[in-house]
């Protein structure tokens, strides 16, 4: 009796491996078939990518103008509920750090880039701020007023300050492209994987 348990036991193992199996085969073929790795969209413009690894969610982008002012931008998707409808789904979180030769200190601005239709987007402010170096402050140090309680004139040339740096809609186009892409050759490699390890005792 013991000996037919483990038969049943095993019997069930192999059965639930076997449609774990037929799970992740659809699924990989789904993506492959909605694929978006061959779209193109929007431009680097005059940045350069810094950083683009396989195993992180995040890309870095750099700048530096003739004046030797410089602008990194990082960039990943947002974890949150900001879904949006559409081929890209998710919203993007974008840092900005504007960095003037001979001063340490530095601007920093916190933005969320979303779509606007099918192939286009934009980016919205969410906090901006001035800090004396690169190091992060502790949060005792005081760096600038909410965002939202400016006033909108403010609002709109801080705004305007980051498009004549670049930051518009090609390079938020391309933002978004390469995030979600990056997301799923992410989920692809996660799927196979998993695939792999299921399928080794079949």
């Amino acid at each position: 009796m013991p000996r037919a348990n483990q038969i049943l036991r095993n019997g069930r193992k192999a059965v639930g491996d076997l449609n774990l199996l037929m799970v992740l085969r659809s699924e990989i073929s789904h993506e492959l078939s909605n694929s978006f790795q061959d779209e193109q969209s929007g431009s680097l413009g005059d940045f350069v990518m810094d950083w683009n690894s396989s195993q992180s969610q995040d890309v870095v982008l750099r700048r530096k103008g003739e004046s030797g002012e410089e602008v990194a931008v990082s960039a990943l998707l947002s974890q949150g509920s900001h879904y949006m409808e559409g081929i890209f789904p998710r919203e993007a979180l974008m840092k900005v750090c504007v960095k003037k030769p001979g001063l340490s200190s530095i601007l920093q601005f916190h933005c969320g880039v979303f779509k606007k239709g099918a192939h286009r987007s934009d980016f919205n402010i969410h906090g901006a701020y001035h800090l004396q170096s690169m190091t992060i402050p502790s949060y005792s140090v005081y760096r600038g007023p909410s965002f939202s309680t400016l006033d909108p004139q403010v609002q709109d040339e801080l705004k305007k300050c980051l498009v004549s740096r670049g930051i518009g809609e090609d390079l938020t186009n391309f933002l978004v492209l390469t995030l979600h892409k990056k997301e799923e050759a992410r989920y692809l490699d996660w799927l196979r994987k998993l695939k792999s390890f299921v399928e080794k005792d079949e």
